[in-house]
């Protein structure tokens, strides 16, 4: 296990070898020749330490998170949504999110950022624990900063439990490089509740939002979003009881045994979110949906709950901006997302009274279609110019205009780019057009949808789930919004599950969403599908095509152990198929 001592180093490591100018709280600080003890002895270099701590916060939700190439020259491939049923992968380069779109992964190809991006931070909050009393800063500040350390020491023990089960808790110990490290892993319940301890325990030392200069902090909200999230996974299908193995290792990858107490602790505490009245969704329909749009260009917001704060950037627009505007190795969306997304009256498209045209396909949909994907003609910032065109995704000829760099299987694999979290006024590669985005790594939207569910599963579609579920549709610019009256609960589920597909789309949600539902099986053994348009002076036509052949097996409901941590210790037990 010295590897994992390794990766246990790595924070302190960085930390002495940053270089960059301070940008706010959450920016790495200058720093040179320092050791643990000249660190905590500076109440600056404190604060800088902790910064790094939530600099990490996102790289799971990172949409360019896997990549390809050499050490130093490598080039991002997508992230989870590549690895689900949203997207595909920019290159045929092999990837963690290729390996699970073709159902090839394996213990020795995953990648190992989960386990040791974690267990790097959570080593780093225990040294900021053990050496903050003894820091030059006031005491209710140093209260603060413990609380927040705790809260993002249980982040990333939430990050390790959502890939692998349970996974060894730490605790309080700094572990030397002589010491013997253990492995063995904690059972899903014990991970379940230690996480759960320490949001609570955090959240009683910080204030319920934070404002100001500590805007973007941790917050007594983002303890309680957080627990929200965790209880609901636990009580969820993968987790809740017939888990993916029996006897012990059954224990370390869910409960044993069904409870349907378990959705009303999930209710409980998405309902003390909703009850603080500390957050609200942002809604502006002067343009049907248009608060949806507005909501991820907003550095703040009353919708964020927690982000990952960033300087001025063009983090998403450089991975998903089209060939045109120098985005590139962001994934494409399928079809299958595409045609997930109801007409504005709020009907499928598969419903007959949905009055969808396939011959017209993006006419008349859900608002928040086109502030999710970039279709043929959807209108784009120009770079390094004003004004907006549209993007030419077809094939053939329009307008004089034949195919450019970006059409379909020249600039784009689907027929499709991503268009969600987008700022309409930032363009890739142009330092004068820039967002100051922060990325939503924990909404308000999220916490309506997880009350939903659990409230749903534990009660059946009571009138407050109706309503979580409306405000959510309703700030979408559906009309109507209402749902129909005496929905049953499986139809209430498939409704709910259907708001999380899109309203929370390339949001990191998707490839777990299906897997806490059991129903992966369904989802990922799919040919994916994009679209062809054909454009002919002013006739036009759409054709979908076949992208890939998905595979999905049992073993891929978690993620294995990287190879080489399973090597080192009998402890650290596989997880079930791999």
């Amino acid at each position: 296990m010295r590897k994992l001592y390794a990766y246990f180093l790595g924070v302190m490591g960085l930390f002495f070898a940053a270089s960059c100018k301070k940008e706010g709280f959450l920016a790495q600080t200058q720093t040179t020749n320092l050791s643990e003890t000249t660190v905590f002895a500076d109440s600056a270099n404190t604060v800088a330490f902790l910064s790094n701590i939530y600099s990490n916060t996102g790289f799971s939700f990172n949409p360019g998170r896997f990549t390809y190439g050499p050490i130093g020259f490598q080039t991002p491939n997508g992230g989870l949504d590549a690895a689900s049923d949203e997207a595909e992968v920019a290159s045929s380069n092999g990837t963690t999110a290729l390996a699970f779109e073709t159902g090839t992964i394996n213990a020795a190809v995953v990648t190992d950022d989960a386990y040791s991006v974690c267990y790097s931070n959570i080593r780093a909050v225990n040294q900021l624990l053990k050496n903050l009393p003894k820091s030059p800063i006031r005491e209710f500040v140093k209260n603060q900063y413990k609380a927040e350390a705790r809260f993002l020491r249980a982040w990333y023990y939430a990050i390790l439990l959502k890939h692998y089960g349970g996974i060894h808790i730490v605790g309080d110990t700094i572990y030397n490089y002589t010491d013997r490290i253990p492995a063995k892993r904690n059972t899903y319940a014990e991970c379940v509740n230690y996480i759960v301890s320490e949001c609570d325990a955090a959240g009683q030392d910080l204030p319920l939002v934070q404002v100001g200069l500590s805007y973007g902090r941790a917050s007594r909200g983002a303890c309680m979003a957080l627990k929200s999230r965790v209880l609901l996974y636990a009580a969820s299908p993968l987790f809740n009881g017939k888990t993916l193995a029996s006897g012990d290792v059954g224990a370390l990858v869910g409960y044993p045994a069904y409870d349907k107490e378990r959705w009303k602790l999930a209710e409980d505490a998405a309902a003390a979110v909703i009850a603080s009245s500390a957050y609200s969704l942002n809604i502006d329909n002067s343009t049907p949906g248009i608060g949806f749009q507005q909501l991820f260009t907003l550095r703040y917001n009353t919708e964020y709950i927690f982000a990952l704060m960033r300087g001025s950037n063009s983090d998403f627009e450089s991975l998903w901006d089209p060939p045109s505007r120098t985005g590139k190795n962001g994934a494409f969306p399928l079809q299958g997302l595409v045609d997930a997304f109801p007409m504005r009256n709020g009907l499928p498209i598969t419903d007959p009274a949905s009055n969808y045209d396939p011959n017209n396909p993006y006419a008349g949909r859900d608002p928040r279609l086109e502030y999710s994907v970039i279709h043929d003609q959807t209108p784009l910032a120009n770079r390094l110019a004003a004004g907006f065109l549209p993007v030419n995704i077809y094939t053939g000829n329009y307008n004089g205009v034949g195919e450019g760099p970006d059409a379909v299987r020249v600039g784009t694999r689907t027929g499709y780019y991503t268009n969600k979290m987008l700022d309409p006024n930032a363009v890739a590669s142009d330092i004068t057009h820039v967002s100051k985005r922060c990325w939503p790594l924990m909404r308000y939207a999220e916490i309506l949808l997880n009350y939903a569910e659990a409230a749903n599963e534990y009660e059946g579609p009571t009138a407050q789930v109706y309503q979580a579920v409306e405000k959510i549709r309703e700030r979408a610019g559906l009309n109507p919004y209402q749902l129909p009256s005496g929905l049953s609960q499986d139809a209430m589920r498939k409704v709910i599950q259907s708001e999380r597909r899109i309203e929370l789309a390339f949001e990191e949600h998707r490839f777990w969403d299906v897997r806490r539902w059991k129903i992966a099986e369904q989802t990922d053994n799919i040919a994916s599908m994009g679209m062809e348009v054909n454009r002919n002076g002013v006739a036009v036509s759409y054709k979908p095509f076949a992208v890939r052949q998905r595979n999905f097996r049992t073993a891929m409901y978690l993620w294995p152990f990287p190879q080489a941590e399973v090597a080192k210790s009998p402890e650290l037990i596989q997880n079930p198929g791999y």
